[in-house]
């Protein structure tokens, strides 16, 4: 049997995270801090909620910034929702943060005065969104090309390579809302919260291979 490590920093929705990857029947779902364990996973999931300052510091202090560079190389590896905003050159939130740098780009923030056609659009940008499927990818797979899926961010990717997006997302303005280069893929948004689409994701990923 696979198994699948959910790298734990303190800063992640671990459980739902893990008990939707055992839902699709990914495997063995290990919510682990132990490098070696993670180091030994067949895949890896890389979640994040919070305060990318707090998360970054927990990943340094850890060493897991190193390990991320390591173990998405060579096998399937997701980050979600912070866990990607995390793998970005670098964010804006908190005055400026420097992040792991796997995939160029910034993280920015929406904004207190966003609107769409006259309206005030509230942030975080909290709820179902259409997502387009920018790029074809194996963990589209069975997903419709405008599906909808569960975002709560007030911070959103500038991605730095249009080659790398594979998924768009809109409010108030365009951003990306899925990456993808290698055996790497994130997402913005929360695969365990977004039901039907959010589930095939997790089962896509328990069957890739890792190449695209």
């Amino acid at each position: 049997m696979q198994t699948v490590a959910v790298i734990d920093y303190g800063m992640g929705n671990l459980h739902s995270v893990a008990k939707a990857l055992e839902h699709v029947g990914a495997g063995r779902v290990l919510i682990t801090s132990d490098a070696q364990v993670i180091r030994e996973a067949d895949r890896v999931v890389f979640p994040g909620v919070g305060a990318i300052r707090d998360c970054m510091a927990e990943i340094r202090r850890l060493g897991f910034d190193e390990l991320v560079r390591e173990v998405s190389v060579d096998r399937p590896f997701l980050g979600i929702c912070v866990g990607m905003q995390a793998l970005m050159e670098r964010s804006e939130e908190n005055g400026g943060v420097d992040c792991i740098g796997l995939f160029p780009g910034q993280v920015r923030f929406f904004g207190k005065d966003l609107e769409e056609d006259g309206e005030r659009l509230k942030v975080p940008h909290m709820g179902w969104n259409e997502m387009e499927q920018a790029i074809a990818h194996p963990l589209w797979h069975n997903i419709p090309a405008d599906g909808r899926f569960y975002f709560v961010h007030s911070y959103y990717i500038e991605a730095g390579n249009p080659r790398q997006v594979v998924g768009r997302g809109h409010y108030g303005k365009d951003f990306a809302a899925a990456l993808a280069d290698g055996s790497r893929f994130a997402v913005q948004f929360h695969p365990e919260k977004s039901h039907t689409h959010g589930l095939q994701l997790l089962q896509n990923f328990a069957a890739w291979d890792g190449r695209w």
